[in-house]
């Protein structure tokens, strides 16, 4: 079983909220039994002036519409999970798809997007952006995503500190994301989570304001 919670806030900087959420968790009928399945997408648009808004929105009903037509319902109809190459093949798919929608539909504007499948104890993650993945496992918390930003760029070459970017407001440049005219490079991850684990998927919202 499955526990979930999520929460959006607009917070105290900005007068709308660019942030959009997806949450789906069911249950796949097999022959020997039933298999967990959960689809968890968090997208924090860019542009402002309400187009990061409707970036992120588009983004996320693309993304949750493609898997959930071309991976869960066969998944369910047929009575058996998906094979891994076909897996990460859709979960590519869908967020080109969503690029594809965010710069025909907005102008200037772009979201970011993370995306985690959780298939029984299977975790698969695509993501673009500087929207996170987290695990908590055994008393730790682990950052499973790089952000795709010209900040974590300076910090991984050794040019600043994380601490000297946190203290000096240095800005998040985002180099990677949904709504570029050009296709967005979508990494992957994967990984085997246990019964006792937490994921957490969040935005800049959360993490550039709590250490």
């Amino acid at each position: 079983m499955l526990q979930i919670g999520k929460l959006t806030d607009i917070g105290q900087r900005r007068e709308q909220n660019e942030d959009s959420l997806y949450a789906f968790d069911s249950f796949i009928q097999a022959n020997d039994g039933l298999d967990s399945f959960g689809l968890f997408i968090v997208a924090d648009g860019t542009g402002g002036h309400a187009g990061g808004e409707i970036a992120s929105a588009i983004a996320v009903r693309t993304v949750a519409s493609h898997m959930l037509e071309h991976v869960y319902i066969p998944c369910f109809k047929h009575a058996r999970l998906p094979d891994l190459q076909l897996l990460v093949g859709h979960m590519t798919e869908a967020i080109l798809l969503a690029n594809t929608m965010v710069v025909g539909t907005v102008e200037k504007a772009g979201s970011t997007l993370t995306m985690a499948l959780l298939v029984n104890r299977d975790l698969y993650v695509a993501h673009v952006g500087d929207s996170r993945a987290y695990i908590h496992t055994k008393g730790s918390l682990k950052q499973l995503t790089q952000d795709h930003s010209l900040k974590a760029k300076m910090i991984e070459a050794g040019q600043i500190t994380a601490e000297e970017a946190r203290k000096f407001q240095i800005p998040n440049i985002i180099y990677n994301a949904v709504g570029q005219e050009a296709d967005p490079e979508v990494a992957l991850y994967s990984r085997t989570i246990e019964p006792e684990d937490t994921l957490l998927i969040c935005s800049d919202g959360l993490w550039e304001m709590v250490s």
